[in-house]
């Protein structure tokens, strides 16, 4: 007989990317939130609520489309498509040659939301005439992409949106970057960098290189958004391979390498460009314009590589990076001048950025910014010594509740040794003993997990111990 014993594996029902939330980390998550929430509140913002699901369509480009998270229309369309083939409505070949885009708009009408951007467009289409404009809206739930899971990447994810919609000013960029300064200063965030650019100033530099075998200027973006992954050499290659000549791959590159201020940067750029177009102009004034006035941002960027994926950015890009090693992005957005056009309404244009919350925790985790206090989520337990005692200590429990303070009776009459152990592992900070001889005397013993001290109170008393205690 062998020695060895086969460790039973334990068992995974979890999707991957899709995690579950202990008290521990729920607590820790709800305080970044309350802090978000309370600059979104100052900045004057209002919050909406926007479903999860939308109807199936493509709005962010080839690159993130992917990426969606497509629901099976309702009813077995399978069976349907075979009754077409059976009665002659589409051939074989019809089936041979279906597009994985015509595949999917066939089994598929509906999907969860990528980012909280797109139904926003929608609700203000929708709800225009009940919106004062501009109207400043923030907006906390859950997006999905079909991305493959790893730290700091998730499936499902909570974003933190604030947007701006209704007016092209580019004070409301401005007004973004302060909002972004003082909800990491609020966090204690310090280590970080905001990278800034203008879709236009890459759109002029596209049109100086654009040739009739080179790729969009949305493909063009979607190359440059990999460099950080990829590497300045590989986005070259890529480059090459999409049709741009050579000449044009090297300028690119010595831009993105090219270090200094803002003003060397720009005059580098144009520097490198003989007659810059007009696109590339404007790009630069707006940019001059928000960075001539953000003096009191914190570690803000040019950065001429910064190209932000999704395809509604019109303007001004900005994304927000930790410098402790993680290069985690912990924040982006921009300008966006035509997404509602998606809907039927023209001449709306808007601007937003999105906190990500999980890698705010990772970010806040790994700094060790959590305060203790944060994990203690009961104030008091009464010790349960049975049925009688039970009675009375339930009685106190409801008076501790109603100043404010979460308290709990053990609900079975088990060893004290393990009604305290339970205490410990809730981060009890009072443990209140009402015996037979505490009844008696009108006084509950309460000890004091934090310091072991153990002292007698009247229930008045007690509760005025728990005030202070804040």
């Amino acid at each position: 007989m062998s020695i060895f014993v086969k460790k039973k594996m334990k068992r995974k029902f979890s999707i991957s990317g899709m995690p579950d939330f202990s008290p521990f980390e729920k607590g820790r998550r709800e305080y970044i939130l309350s802090k978000v929430k309370e600059q979104f509140s100052l900045f004057g913002f209002s919050s909406i609520q926007t479903a999860s699901m939308t109807k199936q369509s493509s709005n962010y480009g080839e690159a993130a489309d992917k990426l969606i998270f497509n629901v099976l229309k309702s009813g077995n369309y399978f069976t349907k498509l075979k009754e077409k083939y059976d009665n002659g409505e589409i051939g074989k070949l019809d089936l041979l040659n279906l597009q994985d885009t015509d595949f999917t708009s066939l089994i598929c009408d509906k999907s969860l939301r990528y980012d909280l951007t797109i139904p926003f467009a929608k609700y203000v289409v929708e709800n225009q005439s009940n919106i004062t404009f501009p109207f400043k809206r923030y907006e906390i739930g859950s997006v999905w992409r079909a991305d493959r899971p790893q730290k700091g990447r998730l499936r499902e994810f909570t974003q933190c949106d604030a947007d701006i919609i209704g007016d092209s000013s580019l004070w409301l960029e401005i007004d973004l970057l302060d909002l972004m300064n003082s909800i990491f200063k609020v966090l204690g965030l310090n280590k970080l960098l905001i990278k800034i650019n203008n879709r236009k100033i890459l759109e002029g530099i596209w049109l100086e290189g654009k040739s009739t075998s080179a790729d969009s200027f949305s493909s063009f973006c979607i190359i440059i958004d990999k460099i950080d992954k990829i590497g300045i050499e590989r986005v070259g290659e890529l480059l090459l391979e999409a049709g741009y000549q050579e000449g044009f791959i090297q300028m690119i590159q010595k831009l993105f390498l090219f270090k200094g201020s803002f003003l060397e940067k720009k005059e580098y750029l144009l520097g490198q460009i003989n007659n810059p177009n007009k696109i590339l102009l404007k790009g630069l004034d707006e940019l001059s314009f928000i960075m001539e006035r953000s003096s009191s941002v914190n570690n803000i960027t040019f950065d001429l590589s910064l190209a932000r994926g999704l395809d509604y950015y019109t303007g001004a890009i900005f994304e927000v990076v930790s410098l402790n090693g993680s290069s985690n992005s912990l924040a982006g957005g921009g300008r966006y001048d035509n997404l509602t056009e998606k809907y039927n309404l023209r001449g709306v244009s808007g601007v937003g950025v999105s906190f990500g919350l999980d890698r705010l925790y990772l970010e806040m985790d790994e700094l060790n910014l959590f305060d203790d206090k944060i994990n203690n989520s009961l104030d008091v337990l009464f010790i349960n010594f049975g049925e009688q005692e039970s009675i009375v200590a339930q009685s106190y429990v409801s008076q501790v509740r109603s100043c404010g303070k979460s308290a709990e009776l053990y609900p079975s009459n088990l060893k004290i040794s393990k009604q305290m152990s339970y205490a410990n592992k809730r981060g009890a900070k009072f443990v209140v003993i009402l015996g037979e001889a505490e009844i008696d005397s009108e006084l509950l013993t309460v000890k004091n997990m934090n310091t072991g001290t153990q002292d007698s109170f009247s229930i008045l008393e007690f509760i005025k111990l728990l005030n202070y205690e804040e």
